[in-house]
């Protein structure tokens, strides 16, 4: 292609001029692109050298699928960060029955308390069909939103913006005010309106994190595979656990 002037970023750009002396391709575009806003994948969170004021407000929910084991798993890990101010947590009448099934946990009442085998003061059990509690509104301020387990029921409210109850309004907020939504979905085999429903919460905003734990790291309890679920869910929005089991780390 010759004749054609070599590219050439202005002043301010931050890369030195004599490593642009190519044509514009594909490769410098991508690079320009770089240099004005650096890629997602060089942003990396890490544990905190020193300890961090508590100023993270999370909703975390629990519907009817199986998977109580990793909810209660979630909970104990906010309830020690030091960095989670408030957790305002919702379970649905399904998800008592399954916490009922699974963790022999009966009832609604200090449901909190029985979960973590002690009460907590930055805990707090919202009813399901209270639609006016405030994550129910987009001017409380709430960092992220964790459903897990996640029904394909509730995957299905979200994703058609129903808001029949706390969950899926909270869910609705989280999606409209451009905050993490994070659900992780419990079924299987899936079916073709599991999948579409899917599709439409992710392209809605949601991420989409199947309830798979890892092996890599041999867990020799269950409960042992749930808590490295949950530090891997809490690491994503931004809250890396210490003493998680990272693949390649000093473990």
């Amino acid at each position: 292609m010759q004749g054609q002037r070599p590219y050439r970023p202005q002043r301010g750009c931050g890369i030195k001029s004599e490593t642009w002396q190519c044509h514009v391709s594909t490769v410098t575009f991508v690079s320009l692109l770089d240099c004005i806003a650096p890629p997602p994948y060089a942003q990396v969170a890490l544990m905190p050298s020193q300890p961090q004021p508590a100023t993270k407000v999370l909703t975390i929910a629990a519907t009817g699928a199986s998977g109580a084991l990793f909810t209660r798993a979630l909970l104990q890990a906010v309830e020690k960060d030091s960095r989670v101010k408030t957790v305002n947590f919702i379970a649905s009448d399904n998800a008592l029955r399954v916490f009922a099934e699974e963790l022999d946990i009966k009832g609604r009442n200090d449901l909190v308390a029985k979960t973590l085998g002690a009460k907590s003061k930055k805990i707090h059990l919202q009813n399901n069909d209270d639609i006016g509690a405030n994550v129910a509104s987009g001017s409380y301020p709430t960092d992220a939103m964790i459903v897990l387990p996640c029904s394909m029921g509730t995957l299905a409210g979200i994703a058609h913006g129903l808001a029949r109850n706390l969950i899926e309004r909270a869910a609705d907020v989280t999606l409209k005010e451009k905050r993490p939504l994070v659900l992780c979905v419990r079924e299987t085999p899936l079916n073709r309106v599991h999948i579409r429903n899917m599709q439409w919460a992710a392209e809605a905003g949601a991420t989409i994190y199947p309830l798979i734990p890892t092996f890599y790291n041999r867990p020799p309890t269950l409960e042992t595979m749930a808590h490295q679920f949950a530090c891997r869910v809490l690491a994503f929005i931004g809250l890396p656990q210490e003493g998680a089991y990272v693949w390649g780390g000093n473990n």
